[in-house]
C-alpha cells in the first residue's frame, strides 16, 4: 500500500478483540516509532509496555480517577472501563524534559508524537487498531500515572496508547477539504 493510502485510512480504533498481541508485533511497532524525526538525534522517547497484571492495576487505577473525576456520570465511567477492560495492549509514551532548556523539551515532545504516529500507522499495516489517548481513561495528566510507571525523572507523559485487533470496523472519519486549510503566500 502506499504512503498516503495508509495515512488516508488511519483510524482511532477504540474497540478490540479479547485477542493478545504478539511480542513481534509489539517489536514492529517500536521498531517503526523509533524512526521517528527527533532534533540532535536526542530519540527523547520511552516506551512503557502496560499488559497481564499491570493492566490488572493500571485498570484499577483508571476507574478511581475516572470515579472521582466524573462522580456525576457513570455511564460515562462505565463505557470508559469497558473499552479498556477489552484492550490487551497498553503503551504510555514518554518524553525526555531537559532542565532549563525549554525550547528542546517541546522539540522533543513533538518527535515523540511523530513516534507515535508513526506506531499508529505501522499497527494498520500489520492489523492492529490503536488510539492515542491523553485524557480520561488515558491518565495522562494525572500524577498517578507517573508514579505508576515509576515517576521517571525528567519525562512528560505524552500520550497513552490502546493497542489490539479491531472489533468490526471502524466508520470513516469525515475531513475538511485541503482547500479549506491552505494559504498561499
Amino acid at each position: 500500500m502506499k504512503a498516503l493510502d495508509l495515512l488516508k485510512n488511519r483510524q482511532a480504533v477504540r474497540h478490540y478483540l479479547p485477542r493478545e498481541v504478539e511480542s513481534e508485533h509489539i517489536q514492529y511497532l517500536l521498531a517503526a516509532a523509533i524512526t521517528a524525526p527527533n532534533d540532535r538525534l536526542r530519540e527523547p522517547w520511552h516506551f512503557y509496555i502496560i499488559q497481564g497484571e499491570a493492566k490488572a492495576r493500571y485498570e484499577t487505577l483508571a476507574r478511581t480517577y475516572l470515579e472521582e473525576r466524573f462522580p456525576t456520570k457513570p455511564h460515562l465511567v462505565k463505557d470508559s472501563l469497558a473499552v479498556l477492560e477489552t484492550t490487551p495492549l497498553v503503551i504510555v509514551v514518554t518524553s525526555d524534559m531537559i532542565p532549563g532548556d525549554e525550547a528542546s523539551s517541546e522539540d522533543n515532545e513533538y518527535a515523540v508524537a511523530c513516534a507515535i504516529h508513526s506506531m499508529w500507522v505501522a499497527a494498520q499495516d500489520i492489523g492492529l487498531g490503536l488510539v492515542w489517548r491523553t485524557r480520561g481513561v488515558g491518565l495522562v495528566r494525572d500524577e498517578r500515572l507517573a508514579k505508576f510507571i515509576g515517576s521517571p525523572e525528567n519525562k512528560k507523559i505524552v500520550g497513552t496508547l490502546f493497542i489490539g485487533y479491531p472489533a468490526g470496523e471502524t466508520p470513516e472519519t469525515a475531513r475538511t477539504p485541503i482547500e479549506n486549510k491552505i494559504t498561499w503566500l
